[in-house]
């Protein structure tokens, strides 16, 4: 196996010196200014499907697009329908408009039409996007849906702690007499209390403060590479994490070399499009030992990155010049190891987040009622 270290560093100076030329401010100012020019991945999925029936059906771009641009209701849709009839008519082809569309439409989108575009093949181009896209977008709705229960739980028990901490709490403190006299779980609710009522504000803004530090940082190389490394090391998410990225490799790396884009072009677009630091910088070092004579399986072998599964079909793909009908099965043999994982995910989670709020309002029921109980039996007992 390669030195791997030696080659990152090259690499990384490499890349590195290109996105230092966009410091994390003008990414802020760029995100803000092209908020309501962005697309969503169901907008991308209907727009491709649609576009490829009427391209199938002998229909030009322009005129597909126009159409499209009389039934659409949506602004941004709206907005995007004139940006690419404009660019048309203008004499450009549908990969450059896509292309130049504030940064909606990802190489590895544009590199396929591009390719089927010159074989006059643009129907298979976009009906491949758009399975690609709508696979993408099950993906990432299935996840979003397995976290909002939780996230509602976890949200819910911190508002429930807060009024009991703000509200009920401090009405009750007149009554519990003494503090030095009351028990130990009493006087650590009635400091947290004192806390919350105290300084709210200042945890609120400190939350604040800390999201936009944690954005900031994420957007510096060192910052992203290091974040990305992290969620993959998650205990729950890390594996599902890293299954994603997999599939994601697989399906759009696949569609690339079926659209007879180069192996070692395919292999930089996908590493742009897999979403994660750690998974982009490793896949230049394999495009670098593709570049130098050596096989693909053969780099990523015994890499924690790449499961040996993967590895081996890879192998089988490059034996029998199959590669991208071989990849392609383990795009979806990852895809449904992503929905086994988020069932998993979700009957461990709500379980344990529901045992987590059992044993925080227990605790303070039993630090509020355990006074109360103290006096009414001494009040019993006189």
């Amino acid at each position: 196996m390669p030195n791997i270290s030696e080659d990152l560093v090259i690499l990384n100076v490499q890349e590195w010196a290109v996105e230092k030329k966009e410091e994390w401010y003008l990414k802020y100012l760029k995100g803000i200014i092209i908020s309501g020019w962005s697309i969503s991945l169901r907008q991308k999925v209907i727009f491709f499907r649609i576009m490829a029936t009427m391209v199938n059906a002998s229909l030009t771009v322009l005129k597909s697009l126009n159409a499209l641009r009389k039934q659409e209701k949506e602004k941004n849709m709206i907005k995007f329908y004139d940006y690419m009839i404009k660019k048309v008519q203008w004499g450009g082809s549908m990969h450059e408009a896509l292309e130049s569309y504030y940064g909606c439409f990802g190489t590895a989108e544009t590199s396929i039409i591009e390719a089927w575009e010159r074989t006059g093949k643009l129907n298979q181009a976009l009906l491949q996007i758009a399975e690609q896209t709508e696979k993408i977008d099950s993906i990432t709705r299935k996840i979003k849906g397995a976290m909002t229960y939780p996230m509602l739980l976890v949200v819910g028990m911190f508002l429930c702690v807060a009024v009991l901490m703000v509200k009920v709490i401090p009405v009750l403190t007149w009554f519990f007499g003494d503090p030095k006299n009351l028990p130990q779980a009493t006087q650590l609710i009635l400091k947290v209390s004192a806390f919350f009522q105290n300084y709210w504000l200042h945890m609120i803004l400190g939350w604040v403060f800390l999201y936009i530090i944690l954005g900031i940082w994420k957007k510096t190389s060192s910052g992203k590479y290091k974040w990305d490394g992290l969620m993959l090391k998650l205990p729950i998410f890390g594996p599902l994490l890293r299954k994603v990225i997999l599939s994601r490799f697989a399906r759009v790396f696949a569609n690339l070399i079926e659209s007879w884009v180069s192996v070692l072009e395919a292999i930089r677009i996908v590493a742009s499009a897999v979403g994660n630091e750690v998974y982009h910088q490793r896949l230049l070092l394999l495009r670098n030992d593709v570049k130098n004579g050596m096989k693909m399986a053969e780099s990523i072998e015994d890499d924690p990155l790449f499961p040996d599964l993967l590895v081996s079909m890879l192998r089988v793909g490059e034996e029998t010049a199959q590669i991208g009908t071989t990849i392609i099965k383990i795009a979806d043999f990852y895809d449904e190891e992503v929905d086994i994982a988020i069932g998993s995910i979700q009957k461990m989670i709500e379980p344990l987040i529901l045992v987590v709020m059992a044993v925080v309002i227990g605790f303070i029921a039993i630090g509020i009622f355990q006074p109360i109980m103290n006096l009414a039996g001494t009040i019993s007992g006189g």
